[in-house]
């Protein structure tokens, strides 16, 4: 899955895209590196960002997935968006996906619809409303907590004959420095929710300040992390840098070909 940013704050420069063509331009670059999902975003989440009115956000995001509808039609398009009305757009302007970083706590009837309408849905963990995700919540267990959480939102779905979920730790959301590490550690856990997996740490803050590195330095970190990741049990990497990642997954599963098996 490569990142197309539809803003102008996001946390990693490079990735934001300022004009149609450019979003051609990344997309293209993605596309022919390996991208089998583009995920569109008009909303930064990074820490302290400003908030963005519905409307600015629709008006962002829309042209572009129209865009990338039309120039891309074997490619699924993915809306990264909490709220429901912009995913409710996007979906009538081609999307494919819904990605919700607020596992449907940020918008109420978010689950309704994506049952009701079986809507490909990643339920991404975090807690609180958006200006509350980069809080730290008490955990008394923090993968035991995350797990529950998810686990909470799964058996509700299931409960509608939902089947159309991809899980995702939500790391970097409603987490400290360590939880993010606790929760890597135990991905293999994660599967046993019985939906494929995302991980998406691409150049974030989990790895620049441990590393106590930048963002644009923090490609070989996030190379590392994402194939400890797909050793453990990773199914989708939501990532910057598609050609660096499409590398990974291509020599982890030439290692699997040969007898190699994931970590747990």
């Amino acid at each position: 899955m490569g990142i197309l940013n539809c803003t102008p704050d996001s946390f990693f420069e490079d990735s934001r895209v300022n004009s149609l063509q450019a979003v051609v331009e990344k997309a293209e670059k993605m596309v022919h590196a390996g991208a089998m999902i583009l995920d569109v975003g008009g909303h930064s989440t990074r820490p302290n960002a400003d908030p963005v009115t519905m409307e600015e956000e629709i008006a962002r995001v829309i042209p572009v997935i129209k865009l990338l509808v039309k120039n891309f039609p074997e490619i699924w398009i993915s809306i990264d968006t909490y709220r429901l009305e912009v995913a409710q757009q996007a979906f009538l302007a081609g999307a494919h996906i819904f990605n919700d970083i607020g596992a449907g706590n940020m918008d109420e009837g978010i689950l309704e619809w994506v049952s009701n309408n079986q809507i490909p849905y990643i339920l991404s963990h975090s807690r609180g409303k958006y200006n509350e995700v980069h809080s730290l919540p008490n955990y008394l267990n923090v993968v035991e907590d995350v797990w529950t959480d998810l686990a909470k939102k799964v058996q509700f779905l299931r409960s509608k004959s939902f089947t159309n979920l991809i899980i995702d730790p939500g790391f970097g959301f409603s987490k400290s420095l360590d939880d993010n590490y606790k929760i890597m550690a135990q991905l293999p856990q994660f599967k046993e929710l019985g939906a494929p997996l995302m991980v998406g740490i691409s150049r974030k803050t989990m790895l620049c300040k441990f590393l106590n590195i930048s963002s644009e330095e923090a490609l070989n970190a996030t190379t590392a992390m994402n194939s400890i990741a797909l050793l453990l049990g990773a199914d989708i990497l939501r990532v910057h840098d598609v050609e660096e990642a499409k590398q990974v997954i291509d020599l982890v599963e030439k290692l699997k070909k040969y007898g190699l098996s994931n970590l747990s």
